[in-house]
Order: C-alpha cells, then sequence, then structure tokens
C-alpha cells in the first residue's frame, strides 16, 4: 500500500513522494507543492495545474525547451529556464531537499511586475502573464515579418480561417501555441440586408458568464451557450455594414474554428471591477467526455477530459486558491492546499469553488 509523506522542513517548499520506500525510490513521478512562503496560493495553484499537464510537463522533463530556447535571439530566457527547473525538480528528483521557487518568482516579477509583493490577485491573469511569457522566451520565430493587409473576404470560412491562422503562426508559433491557443470565429449578420462577414481571432483561455437559472442546477454546458449565444447590436453599438456602407442593425455570434489541445476555460465569479461581488453559482462540469461540439465551425473533434481545476473560496476581499489535480502517470486525484497535498476522490473535484477549468483533447488524454 502506498505511504504519503509529507516532508515539512524549515524551507521554501515542501515536496510529497508517492512511492512505496524513500531508499529505494525509482518513481519518476513525484506530487510537489510549492510553499506559500515564497509563492501566494493564486501562483501555487494555477502551477500546480500546469505541472500535470502532461505535454507541458514533458517538454521540460525532455528538455525539448532548451532547443528553442537555443533557437532563438532573445538575451532573457531566465522565465522558461526557471520554470522548466521547476517542474524537473517537482516531478524527479527523489531527495529530500525542497524545492526554491525563489528564482522562478523573481523571472515572473521581472516579466510582469504587477506580481511583486505578496498581494493577493487573480489566478486566470497570473496564468495569461505565465504562458504569454513563456511562449515569448521559446517562440521559433525569431524575426516576425512585416505586418501586410492581405484580403480574404473572397473565400469560404473555413479557407479563410485556415489563412488567418497560418498568419498568426507566422509571429506567434511555439510549444506553448501548440497546446493552448485555439482560434475563435465571429460572424455579424446585417439585419437589414443580410451580409454576413466573418473575423478570426486566436484564444489563449474562454472567459465564460455564469448562466442564471431560476431554479435547477447551472451546467458547464449552460455557459458555453451563453457565451456562444446570438447577441444583438442596436443602438450606439450598431456597427457599420461593409454593404449597406451605413451603420445597421446586426446580430454577432461566437464559435470555435479550431479547437486547442488544452482549453482553459475561466468562469467569470468576479464582476468587471474584480472587487465589488462574487458569484458563488455551483456549475456543473463534466470529468470526461466535454462534447464541445455544437459549438464548432466546421465538423472538428472537440471531446475534452478534464485534468485539473483552479478553485477560489472566500470572498473578493479574503479568498484562497487551491488546485485539484489528476497525476497524469497514475490518474489519480490529488489536492493542493499551500503546504498540504492529499488524495481525493474524483466525486469531490466539483464545488462551487471552481474558477479556473483545465480540459485536454480527448485524442491526447490518458484516461
Amino acid at each position: 500500500m502506498r505511504t504519503l509523506y509529507t516532508l515539512i522542513m524549515h524551507s521554501l517548499a515542501i515536496q510529497v513522494c508517492i512511492c512505496d520506500s524513500r531508499s529505494s525510490c525509482e518513481c519518476r513521478y513525484f506530487i510537489s507543492v510549492v510553499w506559500v512562503v515564497v509563492l501566494q496560493c493564486f501562483m501555487n495553484s494555477i502551477l500546480q495545474c500546469l505541472s500535470n499537464t502532461h505535454s507541458l510537463r514533458d517538454y521540460c522533463l525532455h528538455n525539448s525547451h532548451r532547443r528553442d530556447l537555443n533557437n532563438n535571439s532573445r538575451t532573457n530566457t531566465a522565465l522558461m529556464e526557471e520554470f522548466a527547473k521547476l517542474i524537473q525538480t517537482m516531478w524527479t528528483s527523489c531527495s529530500s531537499e525542497a524545492i526554491s521557487p525563489s528564482e522562478f518568482k523573481t523571472q515572473i516579477q521581472r516579466y510582469a511586475p504587477r506580481f511583486v509583493g505578496y498581494n493577493q490577485q487573480d489566478a486566470q491573469e497570473f496564468l495569461r502573464f505565465l504562458l504569454d511569457g513563456l511562449h515569448n522566451e521559446v517562440n521559433r520565430v525569431t524575426v516576425r515579418p512585416r505586418g501586410t493587409v492581405e484580403d480574404f473576404d473572397h473565400l469560404p470560412d473555413e479557407e479563410k480561417g485556415k489563412k488567418m491562422w497560418s498568419k498568426y503562426l507566422e509571429r506567434e508559433d511555439s510549444k506553448i501555441v501548440d497546446l493552448f491557443v485555439g482560434q475563435l470565429k465571429s460572424t455579424l449578420t446585417c439585419s437589414h440586408c443580410g451580409f454576413c462577414s466573418t473575423v478570426f481571432d486566436p484564444f489563449w483561455d474562454l472567459s465564460l458568464p455564469i448562466a442564471k437559472k431560476g431554479y435547477g442546477e447551472v451546467s458547464l454546458m449552460d455557459c458555453m451557450r451563453l457565451f456562444t449565444k446570438e447577441d444583438v447590436l442596436d443602438g450606439d453599438e450598431k456597427p457599420t455594414c461593409y454593404r449597406c456602407k451605413a451603420r445597421r442593425r446586426c446580430t454577432k455570434k461566437f464559435t470555435i474554428q479550431k479547437f486547442p489541445k488544452i482549453l482553459v476555460l475561466h468562469l467569470k465569479r468576479f464582476s468587471e471591477a474584480r472587487r465589488t461581488s462574487k458569484l458563488s453559482t455551483f456549475v456543473n462540469f463534466p470529468m470526461k467526455d466535454l462534447d464541445l461540439r455544437e459549438f464548432a465551425s466546421e465538423n472538428f473533434n472537440a471531446v475534452y477530459n478534464l485534468y485539473a481545476v483552479s478553485n477560489h473560496s472566500g470572498t473578493t476581499m479574503g479568498g484562497h486558491y487551491t488546485a485539484y489535480c489528476r497525476n497524469p502517470n497514475s490518474g489519480e486525484w490529488y489536492t493542493f492546499n499551500d503546504s498540504r497535498v492529499t488524495p481525493m476522490s474524483s466525486s469531490q473535484v466539483r464545488s462551487s469553488d471552481a474558477y479556473v477549468l483545465f480540459y485536454e483533447l480527448a485524442s491526447s488524454s490518458r484516461m
């Protein structure tokens, strides 16, 4: 029977091994948690979710990131280097030495000064800054082409979407993009003449409004349908119709043109002002087989499996972040709560504290 060893040390972190014996440890998967003394809980929660992102973990463990670092001409690549070191230590060290993430924190503060200090901040915003920083340092594009205006409006939507995606990759192409970036299609339809225009944009995550119901539970699909529902643009919001050459009442609708391998769904629990109110609505989300094909622009594979959740408990004035993660090797779920890591049942993963959901495309999932 496995024993959970928790090494609480006078240092910056703890590490937990899930093999039977320290003395004969050949286990290459550890459960590691960075201590809150150095990293605030919002950072720790996101790092645990990323550490259990199988493809990103292997990218660091196999030192594949070094090839991308060596192939670019950027002088500062310390954020990716420190992130990779942190992941490697989490997953490969059998020693009882604690993990020290202080250098990682130094580099994320250099890249995003808003995270200097120990104030509590938003986990989803931290995730965006971190992924953006990692991407910039391992971007395979060393010289971005000059911006040119090309007209793809005469093309069918599917071909136009592919052209726009290729244009994006000419400037932004990395392992981070390979995993996390998808493409949204926005369709604008003139109510007067029926003319349709389409715009394709990359996305790193989807921020979903939480549906309101007078009865019954709210599901993740309800939130997705609210995000993609057709909106009417009228009054001051009326856009100019390309065909009418005048401002017209229009409808706008989102669909997903390209699904990413890792889909990050952000539940919008906080008001836009961020400090005024929080929605504690329980959103029921599937652990397996999240089928998003009804939101696809084309007939694409869009079935996902959950592997991590960043949770926020408390209020806007005094909250706390934790993480629930499925170990990509064993398939078992664990709770990461500051310096505590404990096994958990998959039935406990759904809660009203769920804030950022991490899904993996089923074709690449290991369930």
